[in-house]
């Protein structure tokens, strides 16, 4: 289009004499379009650099996002936000902050307020509660989420979180229960998990193994420990575990569908006689 432009400009030029006044209008409108035409392809050339630019950003950006752990820098990030809260608001150690926040206390939940079986996993008991749980999540969490995915992950946490006070709940109808152990113990779970599923990458049987030895201390550091939800932590290690088996891990490997739906009918009955434990105690 340019050079067409540019040749009716040319040809009307070199055909135009000095009174050919309509022609030299001609000539001068013409001229004006090529002018018009430079400016534009100029401009979608710098339009087009920046778009591919804007591209190549936004790609990298993803591709970062994709490659991050941003569901359990979202959870860690929240569970600190609720802390502070509790602090402002009259201190983490209070019974009526704690329950005011999430915390799980049986009588409420039997009342109605069944959000307590979840909420707990974000609220903590002093700062050495939520130092620990903090720490803990961020490492096992970066690590866990690489193995199963983002999505995976966010699943994984919150029904481990679940199971484990709903576990709490038909066991411990008596204690004010919180904390992010019962979701972390969940993590724990899936990993062993995977260390009966993948047992043939030699990897993912270490990292099991040293698992299991952290889970075994924990458990037995547990019974010698007062003011620890042990039912908590034990139903989280199992609710993980079946989570797991029944939302697989696709960047290890494949996973048979049969384990799959045996998982997840175990955890759907188990979390149901639990429940109609708790309700039925109370």
């Amino acid at each position: 289009m340019l050079n067409y432009y540019k040749n009716m400009a040319a040809k009307c030029l070199a055909n135009a004499s000095d009174g050919a006044k309509n022609n030299r209008r001609t000539c001068c409108f013409f001229s004006g379009l090529v002018r018009q035409a430079r400016h534009t392809a100029s401009s979608s050339c710098l339009l087009g650099r920046w778009v591919r630019k804007e591209t190549m950003n936004y790609s990298n950006w993803r591709s970062r996002l994709q490659n991050s752990a941003y569901v359990t820098n979202a959870i860690l990030a929240v569970t600190i936000l609720v802390f502070l809260l509790e602090t402002f608001s009259g201190g983490s150690t209070n019974n009526s902050v704690l329950v005011f926040y999430g915390a799980r206390l049986n009588p409420l939940i039997l009342y109605g307020q069944w959000w307590r079986l979840m909420t707990p996993v974000f609220v903590h008991i002093g700062l050495m509660h939520i130092l620990v749980n903090g720490f803990s999540l961020y490492y096992l969490g970066q690590m866990t989420e690489q193995l199963f995915g983002h999505w995976r992950f966010f699943l994984l946490y919150f029904i481990s979180g679940f199971a484990g006070n709903v576990a709490s709940f038909a066991f411990s109808p008596n204690t004010l229960a919180a904390g992010a152990s019962t979701a972390i113990f969940g993590l724990l779970g899936a990993c062993l998990m995977l260390g009966d599923s993948f047992k043939e990458n030699p990897v993912i049987r270490q990292l099991a193994r040293q698992f299991l030895l952290l889970v075994g201390l924990n458990l037995l550091f547990n019974l010698f420990s007062s003011g620890i939800d042990i039912f908590g932590h034990i139903g989280g290690l199992l609710g993980g575990f079946l989570a797991a088996g029944m939302l697989g891990a696709p960047a290890l490997g494949r996973m048979g569908t049969p384990r799959r739906i045996a998982s997840a009918v175990t955890l759907l009955f188990g979390l149901g006689a639990l429940l109609f434990l708790g309700f039925n105690a109370g």
